[in-house]
């Protein structure tokens, strides 16, 4: 795990050109387990059923009781769709995993 209070730059897909400074640890545990939910293929699963099913894998010392996982669940969704990891369809919005992503 990163050293407690370490930053990383994260972008956003919906802010194309912008960046972000955001706590390291929390945006990798967080990526880690939305990549572990998150089917291969489209059509994906919904923003709310991926939180519920990536809520048993991230770490409680992290993230008490799921505390701020839907606003770095839609930080770390933003980065990985601007980098290419994964993938959106049209509505209801549906995430998955592509396979050329960071």
């Amino acid at each position: 795990m990163p050293e407690t209070g370490a930053k990383m730059v994260i972008e956003n897909a919906a802010s194309p050109g912008h960046s972000y400074r955001v706590d390291r640890a929390k945006y990798e545990a967080m990526r880690d387990a939305l990549m572990a939910v998150l089917p291969a293929q489209p059509p994906g699963m919904t923003v709310a059923d991926a939180k519920a099913a990536l809520l048993p894998h991230l770490d409680d010392g992290l993230f008490p009781g799921g505390a701020k996982a839907g606003w770095w669940l839609k930080a770390v969704h933003l980065d990985l769709e601007a980098k290419g990891a994964i993938g959106r369809s049209a509505k209801p919005v549906r995430l998955f995993r592509l396979s050329g992503g960071a």
